[in-house]
């Protein structure tokens, strides 16, 4: 985590940085506060301290001569999450995050030094939990789980107080009158009431290092394993890339638990660890990412090479010369009566170590029988008392892969109901779920289970809600399609608009198909942009 450099790697970086000297007790950064880089530190040291937004400070760490200060948020220039002094008089290079980059690729051997400390430092400081947002609230409310959802699952460090806490119990009282179910603190100190998702990452700053005033070679909307890979392949071909999703990195394979069938890991990685590393790699080649950024519309004209525009929530304009639309699917909402009711108020549609704590020593309810519903059993099963499984078809043969399906038959805490449907949901908003009705679709035959989590993984509704503003072909189900005739294979009926991952028509619903996807599609790109005559960003 805190290499020291010897004195020929520090002269190969040098030609990256630019000499900065600071006096004894002057700040190099400030947490809440854009960092302007990595710092590699010639003389003197340097006090690293993480700060939560009620003001606690915790030591990390002392830095001397030939070590290097920062973590991947200063890839992209992001505001920093931890306060750094110099204790005496000090000498440093100061490393821009473009040249940052730089350094990273052209150094391959220093570049992995760096990259692997800069990744586990942002690991210690989630860890930690005493630096980020400090979320204040109900444990187990709805709106607190989905912040605590938002923010894990963009790496973001955060811990979690009650109203009640001696620390902030005189802040809550504050906002008394407005009924909040929770506040959030920034590192700034600044206090959030019940905010969503783009006014927290505007208050910690998440896409402050990111200007969209230029014309994009490629705006990929969706950063789960298609998006993040077209992202890496893109990139690092030169191209001038954006990536644009309204949650957070990952996508549906965010939320695995364990994926144990994808090459190159025999032991498994789960879906966040994955969707980690690609993201950081996507940064290393130059790509910029927007999360949150909810594209409202895409607007094009088939016939023209003309730059796409897409529309953004804010109001804000995105300029692209291609698109690549890897938005993937959603789980459907059964038909079932009070579902929608009682959506993060114990019915829920993921499986992270936030739901799984509130299922300790529970009986919690499953509906699903594909490779995400099987990984998801597996993962509550080692946290719940017992996990009921409800499948529509007769076994699990057709929809899951046999060792998922071995591995659910040997795990005794495991209830496989097969021929069932849910049917309707007891409970309401002020107290959540506490029973799950389903039948027996052979006998009609109607049941019930008490709990108070359930969990839904079937089928998928593709988010292409945006498109309608532009005549890109969707089949009935709303699926991009493509391959037309004269058209690559990921290309949609508009040219210079491909689809690839779960969005695509009839594309194979795995994670190595989607991450093949993104790899296959920039050469496709690539002969787009030569055919239009288009030279790319980079190139010019």
């Amino acid at each position: 985590m805190f290499p020291i450099l010897g004195d020929l790697e520090m002269a190969r970086i040098a030609r990256f940085g630019v000499p900065v000297r600071y006096e004894k007790g002057s700040s190099l950064f400030r947490a809440g506060e854009p960092a302007p880089g990595m710092f590699l530190l010639l003389s003197g040291t340097v006090i690293a301290t993480q700060r939560d937004g009620l003001g606690h400070v915790t030591p990390i760490t002392r830095h001397g001569p030939g070590e290097f200060i920062a973590e991947v948020g200063q890839l992209s220039g992001a505001k920093s999450l931890v306060d750094c002094f110099a204790e005496v008089e000090v000498e440093t290079l100061l490393i821009a995050p473009e040249k940052l980059r730089q350094l990273i690729v052209a150094e391959a051997e220093l570049g992995e030094l760096i990259t692997r400390a800069l990744i586990l430092r942002r690991v210690a400081l989630i860890e930690s939990e005493a630096s980020g947002t400090v979320l204040v609230g109900r444990e187990g409310d709805a709106e607190v789980i989905r912040m605590q959802t938002f923010l894990r699952r963009n790496g973001q460090p955060f811990q979690l107080r009650t109203s009640d806490h001696q620390d902030v119990r005189d802040i809550w009282h504050q906002f008394d009158s407005r009924h909040p179910h929770l506040l959030a603190i920034c590192p700034n100190g600044s206090v959030l009431v019940d905010p969503d998702e783009a006014q927290l990452a505007l208050c910690l700053g998440l896409n402050s290092g990111v200007s969209v005033d230029k014309d994009y070679d490629v705006v990929v909307v969706g950063a789960g394993p298609a998006g993040l890979s077209a992202a890496v392949y893109a990139a690092s071909e030169g191209l001038n890339v954006m990536v644009l999703d309204c949650r957070y990195f990952g996508g549906q394979a965010g939320a695995s638990a364990r994926i144990e069938n994808y090459l190159g890991f025999p032991t498994g990685i789960s879906g966040q660890a994955l969707a980690g590393r690609a993201y950081i790699q996507a940064q290393k080649f130059g790509a910029e990412i927007l999360i949150p950024a909810k594209v409202t519309a895409l607007e094009c004209e088939p016939s023209s090479t003309a730059p796409k525009r897409l529309r953004m929530a804010d109001g804000s304009v995105i300029r692209s010369r291609t698109v690549v639309i890897a938005t993937g699917a959603r789980y459907r909402r059964p038909e079932a009566t009070n579902v929608a009711e009682l959506e993060g108020r114990g019915v829920w549609y993921w499986v992270s170590p936030i739901e799984a704590k509130r299922c300790q020593n529970e009986h919690v309810v499953l509906v699903g029988g594909g490779n995400s519903a099987g990984q998801a059993a597996v993962y509550l099963s080692a946290h719940a008392a017992k996990v009921t499984m409800l499948i529509r078809g007769h076994s699990l043969s057709t929809t899951m892969s046999r060792y998922l399906i071995d591995r659910i038959s040997a795990t005794p805490n495991i209830d496989l109901q097969v021929r069932k449907e849910i049917s309707g949901l007891s409970g309401d908003i002020a107290n959540g779920l506490n029973a799950v009705k389903y039948f027996d679709r052979d006998t009609g035959v109607e049941s019930q289970l008490i709990t108070q989590n359930l969990f839904l993984f079937i089928g998928a509704s593709p988010e292409t809600e945006f498109l309608d503003s532009c005549p890109v072909h969707l089949d009935r189900s709303r699926f991009v399609t493509t391959a037309g005739e004269g058209r690559s294979t990921l290309e949609s009926s508009v040219p210079g608009v491909f689809a690839i991952g779960d969005v695509r028509s009839d594309s194979i619903k795995r994670v190595g198909a989607a991450i093949g996807e993104g790899a296959a599609v920039v050469a496709q790109i690539h002969k787009y942009l030569e055919e239009a005559a288009i030279v790319p960003q980079e190139v010019r």
